[in-house]
This record gives C-alpha cells, structure tokens and sequence, in this order.
C-alpha cells in the first residue's frame, strides 16, 4: 500500500531517514536467527520501563509523554523533577543544593504547569533563599517535596482535553502512586538502602526506602503500603550581589580632596567636611578613579550613570540540614470484574533548617543618611566598556557579617476515594472525592548581622576570574573585635542589628467530581463529567512588637565574641587564596545574650500581615470520543467544551496608622474583595494512522492559567530606603490563550520512536508586574512609616504592581528519538539511546514604566522562564545483571524578571546549564542489587547576571558532585 500526499520537514526527514537505517538494520537482525526462527527479546527494567511509557504515548488521543517505574517501589530516578529532563519539552529549574525543583514546559514556567496527584490538583510550596525568591507562594509546584519511591508513574499532558481539569498553558504533569492489585503475586516486598555524599557538604547522608503490598480474598481485595525517608547536609559556597546599581542611585561615592563639587557635602553631624567622606573618615581617593565615574552618565545621563557597582558584594556560605519522608496507604476492592474502589492516602514532610553566613561590604547598598556610598572613597577603579566593574579598591566601607538561620518544614497530606462502575457493558460511571492540605511553616527566618564601619582596603577582582571575584577586605573577618552590635550611631552609622519572620501557609484543596461514559458504538463514545473544586489558601504572619524590634544594645559586659562562630573552608571551596575564615553569628546565643524569648510578638493590631484567598470552582464538560478504523486512513480522537465558573474572595491588609489607644505605631487593616469570571474551554484531539507505526496528531484548544495566589492579595507594602512600593491586585483576569499542536509520530521497531513536533500558543492575556512614579501621598500609607529615615511625604516612590497586559505568541518544535539497539549483535544490542531537543521562540511586549496606566516604556523580549533552546541525552545499556545509564542535558539561558528591578538594567537572567548525570546497579544475587549514582559530573553551577548587555554577575554557587551507593532487594 502507498500513502500519498505526506510532506514533512526537513528536520523530520532527517529525524526519519536516520531511523529507518536503524529500523532496516533492527529487522534484518533482530527479527530472526541465521535459520529463519523468530528471535524473541524478553524486556525488563528500565527498558521495559520505556517500552511501557511509549506504548501508553501510542494510545493517547492527547500529546502525553510519561515515566514509568522499573518495578514496584523503584521509580528510576532520585527526583522527581530531574527525571522529567527526559521528556521532550521539559527543562528543570533548580533550587538551593542544585537539586530539581521546578520544570518548564515548551518555554512555560513552572506557575503555567499543574500538578495532579492520583487524579487531584495537589498544591507543594517550601522555602529557598533569598535569591529564588525566599520560598514558593504560588501555584508553581514544589516536586522536592516528595521522595521518588513513593510513586509509579510520572504522565506529562501536553495538549489539554475537555475531561481533563482547565488551569494549564503548559502542561498537566500526573503523579500515581502504586496500587496493590497491579502489583505481580500475593506478596512484594522491597527495600533500598543508600548512602549518599556530596563533594562540597563532605558528609554521608543516609536514604532508604520499603514497601510492602499484599492480595487478600483471590486477589479481590489489596493492600499497600510505601515509605521513604532521606537526610541531606547540603552546602553552597559562592557569590552573590543582591542587586548590581549605577553609582548615582545612592548618591555616588566620596570624591577626592580639593575636587569642585565636594560629595558628600560638609555636615558636622556627620563628620563631612573638606578633608572627611564622614567622623574618623578621610578623603582618600584617587581623582583619576573618580573622575572616570563622573564621565559615565549611562543612559540616565547622570554623573555615574555609566559605572555599575555589585549592591552588596559578599561571599556566601549556605548549609541545609535537610529531612524528607514520605509514604503512602493505599486500600484497595473489586468485589466484581465490573466494579473497583480504591482508598490512596499520601503523606510527605519536607524539614529543612538553612544557615546562611555572608561577608558583606554593605555601604553599595546604602545612601548618605546611613553613611553608605556617598561616605566611600575610590582609591583604584578599573570598569570595561559597558561599565562593568572589574576591579576596584575602596576605603570607608562598611562590612557586615550577615548571619541567616530559616527554620521550615512543608507537610503534605492528600486522601483519595475513587469508585468505578460498569452498569452494563456500554455505560460506566466513575466518581472521586479527595481532600490535600498543604503547609509551610515557617516558625523563623532569623537574621543578626554585626557591623565593621569604615573599613579600608577592601578589594574586589574580577580579573582572571569568572563570575566570582577574589575579595579581601583589609582587616580581619575572623576577630570578634572589629565588628559591632550596637545601636545606630547619631551620625547614622548602623552597628548592627536584627530581623526575624514566624509565618505559615496552608492550602487546603477538595476535589468532587462524577464522570460518566457511554459506548454508543463501536466508533462513538460520549463522555459527561461535573467537577466542584475548592483552593482554600491561607498565610497567617506574627512579627516582633515596636519596642523590640530595633533593639541591638548589648546587656553590660557581652560583646560580640560572647555569640559569634567562624565560617570556615569557603576559600578551600572557591579557590580564592585572598578569602581567610570569617566571623558569623551563633543564633542560640545570640538568643539567651539578648532575651529574645522574652520579646512580645503581635499580628495585625502591630502591623503584620495575614491575607488569604479562596477560590470556588464548579465545572462541566461534554466530550466525543470517535474511531473510524475503517477509513483509509483510520483516524480517531475527541472533541469537547469545558465550562468553568469561578468564584473569589481575597483577603489583604494594608499598613496603616495604628489607633491612639494602641501601643503600636502599625496596624494592618485588612481589605475584602470579591469577584466571579467563566470561561468556555473547546479542545480537540485527532490522531490519523498514515500507517501502523506512523502517526500524525493534531490539537487544538482554548486554555486558561489563573494568575499566582501570591499576586491576587489586595494588601501592600513599602521600604522609606528603598522608595519602593507593591501593591497587590485581586482582580486580575486569568491569562488565556489558544493553542495547536501537530505531531507526526514513527513507531519503526519494538521500543522505538522518531518524533517531530510543532506547537503555537497564541497568548491572548498575560500578567506582568510594572512600576510607577507615584507620589507617596498617593499610596495611602500613614506618615508614621517614614518616621527615622530620609523619606518624606513628598517624594516619589517607585511602585510595583501586577497588571494584565496583551501577550504575544509562543512557538516552538520538539524533536524525540527513543532507540534500543536491539539490531545490533551480541552485547551491543543490549544498548539504547534516548534523545530529545526543543527550540522555542516568544515575542511579548513588556511595560517598563508607566504614569496614570499608560506605558511611558515599553521592551519587546522573551517569554520570562522561557529557554530557547532545550537537549537532553541518555545512553543506557542493560542486561539480566547489570544495567548502566548516563543522562546529559542542557538548558539555555532564560530571563528571570523583566524589568530587573534595577535601574537602567533591563533583565534579569539565567546563564545556561549543562548537567550530567548517572547511574549503575548489578544484582549480586536474585533478589539483592547494589546501586551507584552520580549527579552533577560537569560540576555544574547555576549563575544569574543582570542586563542583557553587560550581564554582570548576581550569583553564582558551587554545588559540587554528589555520589550514592546502596543495596536493593526485593522478595
């Protein structure tokens, strides 16, 4: 038989023409032996694995793309994030320690993506440091909160369906736990057992898991149960620079004896006079130097404008003791062949307490009313051409040592009821009512931070070095002696001081919803479904009362030696031979020296926050599903319609003067507003059969995203140093768009695919954050927050607030190849290749600025979280005893924020990555395996730069290379 009028694209060609050698040799040698007798291949493990995830690809209507367990109670990766690089499309952010947190898929960020767990939207969100955003308070979903061992299946849903819940523009990613009635005999048990080291961390952390199943009543009646417990010391050694700012922004730096115009100007206050930058503070740079910044007036046309200094360089030594545990219960009955109930319960806690210690030259970050930059001299200066800072030498700054502890824990608990019925043969009904609640609780965010005022040499080098300078700081970091705690000087120097954050957030989803199926005929089936869904998400905040919270005097007698430790290997991690040990700050001392225990916290009444949103969701939808086998081309898939109501109250706070009877200077007053929008969601699938092993598919549909909880709190906040304000918005509108996807799918061999798709998502409505000059008389925040800084009523704040703006379209092609080499000979064929690459291209246009709602400037750019370009590799070979596989994949750099948040910087981005992976096991006897692993071989670190132009380094840590070893059994 022919097939007529097929053209394809010269990447399929390729793509096709490179498989059908591989198929050619796959039956020539792989079909029969040297007499003509049919060779049968028994597959297990990883590849039956694959061979089971590409058979349920081949028999989906929509675009899904899954990972399956090798065996029961062995998913076939650490985490669960990280297994997704696998999948076509899929790109993997990471979080603190380099470990999987997040995906993106097709060039969507993790907030685009949904997550069902065993049939239900499931809500993960844990803490992180500062520089990912301080914790997760959206709906983008968590993935190392779970441990791997306690799911089977891994699903990606790339194109949507009308029975399948609204709320994704990327993709639906399903999570299954294991069921006791598929498991293989009367009774499984397994059991894993790993130790595993981090090069960096130098410590061995213990992993295990078990799990236990078992068939009752002829095999009518199961139950399973699964646990997993791991411990990791985690350590970050690198840099960070908050933020990267023209020197103008905080009023320059202290120009050199006898120059024109004397910055700062004199102020006995201060110490400021023609000699001094401020007290015991002389003038002591170089004109040359200075004058090479007054040159540069950038794009703000301001002196300065055209130098670019790191806002708070410092070194950054983070350690995480990390607990995860997770299991699950699952019961489950079919008392007849027409009917199945099943009761999943899923329980994981993720407990981790962070210490952060950094050494800070803090004045960058600081203006005059605080003896900040304006009070530093420049002795040497050295920027390239674009201003970026590469080598520079200052006198007057003030260090600090910052000191972090975040103690949180994020506790999932979901169960599960799904009852199925057959009434006859051609009619089935299938119902499902779960609960999940969701908690991250963050009892404190600790920060102390001892002070050096006006320190000399301090050093920073980006010479013959890459994204992390050599830094010295011209006394000695490690001597209790030469830092303060102590409170603020009346010239402004600060010596010293505390912040500290006790908050919870709990997210609470029910799920009821029937579905009901009928076989019309053998080509027809119609499915009827109504879903009612409820996300209750809550935040509940207490803070320190007034009269604590800047309290940095010392009891008679303490000094700082009396609470302070030493940070310790950070130049061993780095290289750097100018970085010695330097001083942090003990927690627990620091504590009882100071009475901490005995400090009054308060909520609203003082100032602090606790908003909330609820979202009501009733849903409906209609759907044919048809197969016309009898065509020439047999074709079948579905077309339907989704209707969606939604109803919504969000609760904010707004800071404001406190009542005269109360003892405060804050109080929150809290803010209700209320909202309902529907939408109407029509999907189609459609898969036509060219012939038995090449597919075409075809998607088209109408989708939404609700915007991030985060966003939708009506509340607000402000910083008098800063001049900066957001302002939340619970009327934004969802971001819509409409969607096509077409695919053509060649399934040449047994295990085998070579794959092409292109995909549009025409993005009708987006959701981006956008900054104006108001006046802060505006902002209807009382005068008393002002009181103690340089602000006043008067001036103008730089206010954020999110905003739906037009979107722009999205496109992409994604390129799949799943190989076994079973056409090979011998040994050979026991070898297999997987390989996927996915190129993306956006347009939206972004509002930088804007005065009374119209955009005064505007920027065309990518996609924010979008990589262009996306690869992943993995070579496995596999045997009866040993099995080996290798994974490499790479993400191109992606924007993180537009605009910066910085002046005159307009993005800020991700470098590229490149990671690889592997892992190995042999059984040492039938029923025990030893395993090793290895993650991040390339030694890979994450870095973060700021400005498309200069890309000046924000951040960069060494993670290192991580190692397990372990044994596995199974009875």
């Amino acid at each position: 038989m022919s097939y007529k009028g097929l053209s394809a694209p010269a990447p399929l060609s390729v793509a096709i023409m490179a498989a059908m050698a591989f198929a050619g040799a796959t039956h020539a040698q792989s079909t029969s032996d040297p007499d003509g007798a049919i060779e049968e291949i028994q597959v297990t493990g990883f590849r039956a694995s694959l061979n089971t995830a590409l058979n349920q690809k081949r028999e989906s209507t929509a675009a899904v793309d899954s990972i399956v367990a090798e065996d029961i109670g062995k998913f076939p990766d650490s985490n669960l994030a990280e297994s997704m690089q696998r999948i076509p499309g899929v790109a993997l952010a990471r979080g603190d320690g380099g470990e999987g947190k997040n995906i993106s898929v097709r060039g969507l960020g993790a907030e685009f993506t949904r997550v069902r767990i065993n049939g239900m939207e499931a809500a993960s969100q844990t803490g992180s440091s500062d520089i990912y955003g301080a914790g997760n308070a959206g709906r983008s979903f968590d993935f190392n909160v779970f441990p791997t061992e306690i799911f089977s299946e891994l699903t990606v849903r790339k194109t949507p369906s009308a029975d399948v819940e609204e709320g994704s523009l990327g993709a639906t990613v399903d999570l299954r736990a294991p069921r006791p009635l598929s498991a293989e005999g009367d009774l499984t048990i397994t059991g894993t057992a790993r130790g595993v080291y981090n090069e960096v961390g130098d410590s061995v952390d213990p992993r295990f898991s078990g799990l236990i199943s078992k068939k009752f009543f002829d095999d009518t009646f199961g139950v399973l149960a699964s646990v997993a417990h791991s411990e990791r010391n985690i350590r970050e050694v690198g840099y960070s620079a908050v933020n990267i700012l023209p020197t103008y922004v905080n009023g320059g730096l202290c120009s050199p004896v006898g120059y024109t115009l004397q910055n700062p100007e004199t102020n006995a206050k201060k110490g400021a006079d023609a000699l001094n930058c401020s007290t015991n503070n002389p003038r002591t740079g170089s004109s040359e130097a200075y004058e090479l910044i007054q040159s540069r007036t950038g794009v703000s046309g301001n002196p300065g404008g055209g130098v670019f200094l790191p806002r708070i360089p410092r070194y950054l030594n983070s350690e995480q003791d990390a607990a995860r545990t997770g299991g699950t219960l699952t019961l489950e009955w079919q008392p007849t062949s027409d009917t199945r109930i099943a009761l999943d319960n899923l329980y994981s806690k993720y407990d981790v307490v962070r210490r952060d210690n950094y050494i800070d030259a803090l004045s960058f970050a600081r203006n005059a009313n605080v003896n900040g930059q304006p009070m530093v001299s420049v002795r040497e200066l050295e920027v390239d051409d674009n201003g970026t800072l590469v080598y520079g030498v200052f006198d007057g700054v003030n260090l600090r040592s910052e000191s972090l502890v975040d103690r949180f824990s994020t506790t999932f608990e979901q169960t599960n009821l799904s009852i199925s019925h057959l009434f006859r043969e051609d009619f089935e009904v299938k119902a499902l009512l779960g609960r999940s609640e969701s908690e991250f609780d963050n009892p404190e965010r600790l920060t102390v931070n001892v002070d050096s005022p006006n320190t000399d040499n301090f050093v920073i080098d980006f010479r013959n070095r890459d994204n992390i300078p050599a830094m010295s700081y011209g006394i000695n970091v490690n001597d209790p002696g030469n830092f303060n705690y102590a409170p603020r000087r009346d010239d402004g120097v600060v010596l010293g001081n505390f912040n500290t954050r006790n908050q919870k957030r709990v997210t609470e989803n029910t799920t009821a919803e029937v579905d009901i199926i009928w076989n019309f005929s053998p080509e027809l089936t119609f499915k009827f479904g109504v879903q009612s869904r409820e996300s209750d998400y809550k935040t509940h905040s207490v803070i320190i009362a007034d009269e604590f919270r800047d309290t940095s005097q010392l009891p008679e007698g303490t000094s700082v030696a009396d609470f302070s430790r030493t940070v310790q290997g950070v130049s061993d991690v780095l290289g750097s031979a100018t970085m010695d040990d330097y001083l942090g700050v003990d927690h627990e001392k620091w504590k009882d020296i100071v009475g901490f225990d005995d400090f009054v916290w308060c909520g609203a009444e003082c100032g602090a926050q606790s908003p909330a949103v609820n979202e009501k969701t009733n849903s409906a939808y209609l759907m044919a599903e048809f197969t016309f086998d009898q065509w020439n081309f047999p074709v079948r898939g579905d077309i339907g319609v989704r209707y969606i109501d939604t109803d919504q109250h969000s609760i904010g706070f707004i800071p404001t003067a406190a009542p005269e009877s109360s003892p405060y200077r804050t109080f929150a007053q809290r803010v209700d507003i209320d909202r309902q929008y529907d939408d109407l969601l029509p999907s189609s699938n459609v898969v036509v059969e060219f012939t038995p092993s090449l597919l075409g598919r075809l998607s088209i549909a109408e989708v939404m995203s609700r915007p991030d909880l985060g966003l939708l709190i009506p509340s607000g906040s402000m910083n008098p140093v800063t001049r900066t304000a957001s302002i939340g918005n619970a009327l934004l509108e969802p971001i819509r768009a409409k969607t096509y996807d077409v695919a053509l799918e060649w399934y040449f061999d047994e295990g085998a695919l070579a794959s092409i798709a292109y995909f549009k998502k025409d993005i009708s409505t987006y959701i981006q954050s956008i900054s104006s000059l108001v006046p802060y008389t505006e902002l209807r925040f009382p005068n008393t927050l002002l009181e103690g800084t340089a602000a006043n009523p008067d001036d103008l704040f730089t206010v954020n607030q999110s905003t739906n703006t037009e979107g722009g379209p999205l496109s992409g092609v994604e390129l799949n190849l799943q190989l076994p080499m079973i056409f090979l000979p011998g040994f050979w064929q026991d070898f297999g290749v997987l390989a996927n690459y996915t190129h993306v291209t956006s347009e939206i246009d972004y509002v930088l600025q804007s005065k009374e709602g119209v955009p005064t400037l505007t920027t065309t750019n990518d996609l924010i979280g979008l990589s262009g370009n996306a690869a992943s590799a993995t070579l496995y070979y596999e045997n009866d005893v040993f099995s080996f596989r290798t994974t490499g994949s790479y993400r191109s750099g992606y924007l993180r924020s537009v605009p910066s948040g910085a002046n005159d910087s307009d993005v800020l981005g991700n470098n590229s990555t490149f990671f690889v992976d592997a892992s190995a096991s042999y059984y040492l006897t039938d029923t025990v395996k030893l395993i090793f692993e290895a993650q991040n071989l390339t030694n890979e670190r994450n870095t973060l730069y700021i400005d498309s132009q200069r890309r000046d380094p924000l951040f960069e840590t060494k993670m290192g290379r991580t190692f397990t070893v372990g044994l596995s059994t199974k009875f």
